[in-house]
């Protein structure tokens, strides 16, 4: 259930050993017992997200990486616990078979969020697959596995034919020939220092420039590109501004909205600037999901004097650039399903992907995109500091040139 990332990873597709592993990886699971369900949740999350802590590097916390990651993986272990130990208590009062009870369970664990963070989703492991990513078609394969189960015959497992994808394989490069999606290496211990930001600023506007000559009309830069409150800087503002009469500009900046910090896109557009703040805010890393009072203490031990979170948006964003109408997504709010309400066409997503390097983050995220750009039907734009920028259109992976 977890070699997918890392076949992924390595730039390897197996679309039948993917397939394979999924359905097994689900068949060993239904029907085994509560230990078995703690391990298969401690050891899947390990696998999945191990690289979750590493941002505490840079707060100098690295002595609570493996801690975090413990209370993670124990975290997710008990969930599968818990569901486990929910379907036995119910199959040993009503006499429905074990099976049918494990496989419900399997079948609901994409809508469980701990503290709102959506990134297990059992059904993800075909998203590389023969097998759909819809939830009737991971309910036709986990009904497929119960079958085979209660008549102890493995033949029904051929059942999950019908929860075959078709795969549309020569789809079109979807990257407009005047767009630019950039791709920065700024490291973090860079990117925050103001000694270095007379150069992360040369390159952006060079950047610019050399899009301008190309006959670019649009260029996209990752999060938070400008590490500071862009709005707080009008000499900025109006160099970006001018330039915006040649190009438009999509940019992560931050934005401080009087007592209020948010992370937030910047649309230039013909000499005028819009802001796109985000609306799903990462848990524990942008904002302390954990109530009020107890949030607080946890930032007073953590972080010494406080600190302030984020604040997030309570309107999903769309602004329109040529003829196109673009959802606007900041790096982990691209991987909810919030952000697709409403079936957008057209997303641009900027991220940063410093924070977790080197890691399976940028692939795991990618898999996730792939996941609801093929769910959703949308083209996703996407922007990223220290990984390779790519589009997705149709499940399909097309890579941005540098």
């Amino acid at each position: 259930m977890s070699l997918f990332i890392y076949l992924s990873h390595i730039n390897i597709e197996l679309k039948l050993l993917n397939t394979a592993l999924g359905i097994l990886g689900l068949f060993f699971l239904v029907g085994s017992s509560n230990r078995t369900w703690f391990w298969s949740g401690f050891f899947v999350s390990l696998a999945w997200f191990w690289w979750i802590l590493l941002s505490f590097r840079f707060y100098g916390m690295a002595w609570a990486m493996p801690i975090g990651t413990f209370l993670v993986t124990v975290g997710f272990g008990l969930i599968f616990l818990l569901l486990a130990w929910i379907s036995n208590y119910i199959s040993r009062k009503t006499k429905i078979p074990l099976v049918i009870l494990h496989a419900l369970a399997l079948w609901s664990m994409s809508f469980i969020h701990p503290f709102g963070f959506d990134w297990f989703k059992p059904e993800l492991v075909f998203v590389e697959s023969y097998i759909g990513i819809t939830k009737w078609q991971f309910a036709i394969v986990l009904l497929s596995i119960t079958i085979a189960h209660i008549t102890q015959k493995l033949r029904y497992l051929w059942l999950v034919v019908f929860a075959f994808s078709y795969q549309e394989t020569n789809v079109p490069n979807p990257i407009p020939s005047d767009m630019q999606i950039v791709t920065t290496n700024i490291t973090m211990d860079m990117k925050w220092q103001q000694d270095h930001q007379k150069e992360v600023f040369a390159m952006i506007f060079d950047t610019i420039e050399t899009a301008i000559e190309n006959d670019k009309k649009i260029i996209i830069f990752p999060e938070s590109v400008f590490p500071l409150f862009l709005n707080l800087e009008p000499e900025l503002l109006k160099i970006l501004q001018e330039k915006s009469q040649n190009i438009d500009m999509v940019i992560g900046g931050l934005y401080w909205d009087k007592n209020t910090p948010r992370n937030s896109t910047y649309i230039f557009h013909q000499n005028q600037v819009s802001v796109a703040n985000k609306v799903v805010l990462v848990p524990f890393g942008e904002q302390n999901p954990l109530p009020s009072w107890l949030g607080k203490l946890v930032n007073r031990i953590f972080y010494k004097e406080g600190v302030l979170d984020y604040v997030a948006s309570n309107k999903i964003a769309d602004y329109k650039l040529g003829d196109t109408t673009y959802r606007n997504a900041i790096c982990y709010e691209a991987t909810s399903e919030k952000l697709y309400k409403g079936e957008p066409k057209h997303m641009i997503v900027l991220s940063n992907n410093g924070w977790f390097m080197p890691s399976i983050e940028p692939t795991l995220q990618q898999l996730l995109l792939k996941y609801y750009s093929k769910k959703y039907g949308t083209t996703i734009y996407h922007s990223i500091n220290m990984s390779p920028s790519y589009v997705i259109s149709g499940g399909k992976i097309f890579y941005a040139k540098p």
